[in-house]
């Protein structure tokens, strides 16, 4: 298809669009190509959950940025193109309509979701992952009556929050006791389970999904290990997405949940990787990660460009994500691990505004805000500063 190209972005998503972006302001002058798999012009992945599938918004306005503005940025720009393999010695893609070579091979393919072994075929069972399934998604919605989410994740709990706002029966499950249990600890989580009952959505939590009941090939339920069987015309699978890398079997490059990079996000010689496929060095937690949060895709992409670029830095972000459910926007700076302590230190639950301060052998790791976006970003700095925590009746003195 092409040879010679600058730089080859195999993924057009918010990380692989940021990163032409970063490219470009910081002065690139060369070619670079974007390779997309799906068929529309970039888009925006959080409002899928959200504004689409409420359908307060159309797909367009998802577009990260408008046609003149892409124009702008001169890319080769060629969607409906799967990768299908990479040499990494070479640093040569291919796909079905040929292979492409380039100097630097940037891999942002994100990630794909997680199935049930039993829901393939049947009609009534959907994923959420691209704005096709949101559509689709979407239109189920308009004749469902009884919903039923797997999974009590960031993505099950929003889906969850809109089905219930559209007027319908939902039940949301999970092995965990509380919505967002692994991401948020028991006490903040309790919490938003509270919000979902209060919202009235039936929570079937603590118990592991068996697999899935149909007649003439519509899913009918969904059955858990406890023996309940939960009523469903449509179910929503929300329980992970593993990083998109099959495609990258027999590269040559090292694939551990992740293409896993140094910290500069280097994958090989000329090779990098962004967003939710990138498994990275953290020079500060001293360890790998894998993030999948949209602000994480948007600054590994400027590291990767600043290495292409010549003027290499470390990628050493603090965790950031956000839920909007209900009439709550949640905030979450850095990691929340169970053990962690948590302790409110603003506002009060019972005004539905507060801030939660996450500590682990007396250092900060986390703080969450539940609709107070700017103290959350006020006490952000405590993570910055990673002291040791003076205990409040010393402070006071």
């Amino acid at each position: 298809m092409k040879r010679g190209t600058d730089v080859l972005v195999v993924g057009a998503s918010a990380a692989g669009l940021a990163t032409a972006e970063a490219l470009r302001r910081e002065g690139f002058p060369g070619r670079i190509t974007v390779l997309g798999a799906e068929a529309h012009l970039p888009y925006d992945r959080p409002p899928l959950s959200k504004q689409i599938l409420s359908g307060q918004w159309g797909p367009e306005r998802t577009l990260l940025r408008p046609p003149r503005q892409l124009a702008g940025l001169d890319l080769d720009l060629i969607l409906d193109t799967p990768a299908l393999g990479l040499d990494a010695a070479t640093r040569t893609v291919r796909t079905a309509r040929g292979a492409i070579i380039a100097d630097h091979i940037v891999i942002a393919t994100g990630a794909s979701p997680r199935t049930l072994p039993d829901s393939r075929g049947l009609r009534g069972v959907h994923v959420l992952r691209s704005l096709d399934d949101a559509l689709a998604l979407r239109d189920g919605l308009c004749t469902a009556q009884r919903v039923v989410v797997v999974g009590e994740g960031v993505l099950g709990s929003e889906i969850a929050a809109t089905a219930r706002e559209l007027g319908r029966e939902v039940t949301l499950c999970g092995p965990l006791d509380a919505p967002m249990a692994g991401q948020l600890g028991p006490l903040v989580s309790s919490l938003l389970a509270d919000l979902h009952r209060a919202n009235g959505v039936r929570l079937a939590l603590g118990a592991a999904v068996q697999g899935l009941t149909e007649c003439d090939g519509a899913v009918t339920g969904v059955a858990l290990a406890d023996g309940t069987v939960l009523p469903a015309d449509l179910v929503v699978v929300a329980i992970g997405a593993a990083p998109a890398t099959r495609w990258l079997d027999g590269s040559g490059l090292t694939l551990r949940d992740g293409v896993v990079c140094d910290p500069y996000c280097r994958a090989a010689e000329g090779i990098y990787a962004a967003g939710d496929v990138a498994r990275w060095h953290h020079p500060v937690l001293g360890t790998e990660v894998r993030w999948e949060n949209r602000t994480n895709a948007t600054e590994q992409a400027a590291t990767v460009a600043a290495a292409i670029a010549g003027t290499p830095r470390p990628h050493a972000p603090i965790s950031y994500f956000w839920t909007d459910q209900f009439a709550t926007k949640i905030q979450v700076h850095g990691t929340v691990t169970r053990d962690a302590d948590a302790e409110i230190v603003d506002g009060d639950p019972a005004a539905g505004r507060f801030v939660v301060r996450y500590t682990r052998d007396g250092v900060v790791t986390a703080i969450l805000g539940w609709n107070m976006a700017k103290q959350s970003r006020i006490r952000r700095q405590e993570l910055i500063d990673g002291q040791p925590l003076v205990p409040s009746e010393s402070r006071s003195r």
